[in-house]
């Protein structure tokens, strides 16, 4: 055996662990945007008005 291989293999599992990072991260960061969108809707409806839905309107061409 070299000495170059359990270093590759070492660096291949670092690569790995580091994408497993980034993907937990975005996750996060879509679940928290989620779940901030849903409480604001749950404290426009708990304020009692009716208009909490966002409108959206198409964009203008030009």
């Amino acid at each position: 055996m070299s000495d170059d291989e359990p270093d590759g293999g070492s660096r291949r599992r670092a690569l790995a662990g580091i994408v497993v990072i980034v993907l937990i991260i975005v996750a996060v960061v879509f679940v928290i945007g989620r779940l901030r969108e849903s409480a604001r809707m749950q404290d426009c409806l708990a304020s009692g008005r009716t208009n909490c839905a966002p409108i959206e309107t198409p964009a203008r061409g030009g």
